[in-house]
């Protein structure tokens, strides 16, 4: 399974109790949904995993995972980021889009200007962030990923049409 048939979906937070269960922290729109896609999967691919959700923590949930039995097992899997095979997930609006598929896309400016390519995609609490890695630099900002700002995703031509807000990108990209 190729690293584009898998999304993340999740993570584990860390140990919850002595009996092997975990804290689960779920980027699902419905976060109770991370329950349903089974298997999830490493981000290589090369584990599996079921989940079973057993009732709603602070920032997630507690969750039993067949192959995790210990409190020790369950440290070691802190950190761990969970995937779903992408055909397990929703068709989304045409709006809305997988962070995955936005990472790597070329960020062109309204005039044509190639301004960088999407490095990540953020969310500290309000809206989503693009992470651009500047054109030409080692320098990176952050776009808001907002209709104003980001008013075209061409997911078929792997391109994105940016008005950043003034003050986003640094003045040598500006002029």
């Amino acid at each position: 399974m190729s690293d584009q048939d898998l999304i993340c979906v999740g993570a584990i937070a860390g140990a919850y109790g002595v009996r092997g269960e975990v804290r689960v922290k779920s980027y699902c729109a419905a976060p109770e949904d991370i329950e349903t896609y089974r298997p999830l999967y490493t981000e290589d691919g090369s584990r599996t995993f079921n989940l079973a959700l057993l009732h709603q923590v602070k920032n997630g949930f507690a969750a039993r995972i067949a192959e995790i039995t210990t409190k020790e097992e369950a440290d070691e899997m802190r950190g761990l980021s969970l995937f779903a095979a992408r055909d397990q997930l929703p068709s989304l609006p045409d709006d809305e889009f997988y962070h995955a598929d936005l990472i790597g896309l070329e960020v062109y400016d309204t005039g044509g200007t190639l301004l960088g390519r999407v490095k990540t995609v953020q969310n500290h609490g309000a809206d989503d962030l693009l992470e651009l890695q500047l054109k030409g630099t080692s320098a990176t900002t952050f776009l808001p990923f907002t209709k104003a700002a980001v008013p075209t995703v061409d997911l078929a031509s792997g391109r994105i049409v940016a008005d950043p807000p003034l003050g986003v990108l640094p003045d040598a990209a500006d002029g």
